[in-house]
């Protein structure tokens, strides 16, 4: 593959306009040189380890992903398990994720949200406990 020179490429519509869209965004360079603490890498890692243990008990059950509530748009976002995982790896090693594609035409019955893996999980966990 051959880099394309930036000279060639088609002039950026918004450029010097004080109402660019993009500047709500800021400078993603400076966002690069913030690494993760120490406090959100070790949340990360616990995340990673749970959400593992929730695909290997859900997954079979014909679970699909987990669901977030998502802030900024107040839409529920469907992640598959890879995804998510894939996700919250990229957040651990770059700091940062990577923008994806929704999932496609998400079925909700699918998607069950962390709260609801964490109580399956202390679930299965005292039942195994009391035997």
């Amino acid at each position: 593959m051959q880099a394309v020179a930036h000279d060639v490429l088609p002039p950026d519509p918004f450029a010097d306009d004080p109402d660019d869209p993009a500047r709500a965004f800021g400078d993603p360079e400076e966002r690069l040189d913030e690494p993760i603490s120490d406090s959100e890498r070790t949340e990360l890692l616990a995340d990673l380890s749970d959400l593992a243990v929730y695909q290997a008990l859900l997954e079979p059950r014909g679970v699909r992903g987990i669901v977030v509530d998502c802030g900024e748009c107040d839409e529920p976002h469907y992640h598959d398990w890879h995804l998510l995982r894939a996700s919250l790896e990229q957040l651990l090693a770059d700091g940062r994720m990577r923008p994806h594609e929704p999932a496609y035409d998400p079925n909700p019955g699918d998607y069950v949200s962390w709260d609801y893996c964490r109580g399956f999980a202390d679930g299965v966990t005292a039942n195994e406990s009391a035997y």
